[in-house]
C-alpha cells in the first residue's frame, strides 16, 4: 500500500488495520488477496486451506495461483498426485500462457521428460527471454548435446540480458547494496 498524500497528511496504518483491510479484500474475492492468503497459510503448514485459496484465486485468473496449484498437483500435496499429469499440466499451461517464467521453464522440463525436445527448447528460449536463468542453463546443456544451435542460444542469451537489464533501476541497486551492508553487519555481530 502506497500512500500518495503528503507526509503531514498521512495517517499511520497499524498492523491491525492492515490485517483488517487484507481480510476485506479476501472476503471480496480479490484474486491477489486470495493468492496471498494461500501463501500465508501454506507457510503455516495448512496445505488443504492453501489449496482452497489457490483454487479460488486461479478461477479468478491469478497466474501465480495456477503455478502453485501445478506444484501441488505435481508433488501430491493435500491431494492425490496427478499420475496422468492432466490437471498438473492444465495449471502449468495456464500459468505459462499468463507469462509466468518459472512455469514456462517447468513446462519445458515436462516436455523434455515426455520426449518432445523441440517443444522443450522453444519453451526454454521463451523463458530465457523472460529472464529465467535456469532455462538459459538448460539451453547450454542442449548445445553440448547438439540439440540447440549456437545462434539460437545467442538469441536467447541476448533476450535474457535484455530482460535482466529491464529490471535494473537505481532504487533496486540501492536496496541491494543496503541489504548487503545489513548482512555484513549481522555476520560481524555473530
Amino acid at each position: 500500500f502506497v500512500d500518495t498524500r503528503l507526509p503531514s497528511m498521512r495517517r499511520k496504518v497499524t498492523k491491525g488495520r492492515q490485517q483488517k483491510n487484507f481480510m476485506k479484500r479476501v472476503a471480496a474475492n480479490d484474486p491477489a488477496a486470495l493468492f496471498q492468503m494461500g501463501v500465508k497459510i501454506c507457510g503455516e503448514g495448512d496445505h488443504d486451506g492453501a489449496f482452497k485459496y489457490y483454487t479460488k484465486a486461479a478461477a479468478l485468473g491469478n497466474i501465480s495461483a495456477h503455478f502453485n496449484l501445478s506444484l501441488m498437483y505435481r508433488n501430491g500435496q493435500c491431494i492425490k498426485k496427478d499420475k496422468k499429469k492432466e490437471i498438473y499440466k492444465f495449471h502449468l499451461e495456464e500459468a505459462t500462457i499468463g507469462g509466468h517464467p518459472i512455469a514456462r521453464n517447468n513446462l519445458a522440463c515436462q516436455e523434455e521428460e515426455d520426449g518432445r525436445l523441440d517443444r522443450a527448447v522453444k519453451h526454454w528460449v521463451i523463458a530465457a527471454n523472460l529472464g529465467n536463468d535456469v532455462s538459459l542453463r538448460s539451453l547450454r546443456k542442449f548445445i553440448k548435446k547438439g540439440l540447440v544451435g549456437k545462434e539460437e542460444y545467442a538469441s536467447a542469451l541476448c533476450g535474457y540480458q535484455t530482460a535482466v537489464d529491464a529490471t535494473k533501476s537505481h532504487q533496486r541497486e540501492l536496496a541491494e547494496s543496503f541489504k548487503a551492508m545489513c548482512e555484513e553487519k549481522s555476520s560481524q555481530s555473530e
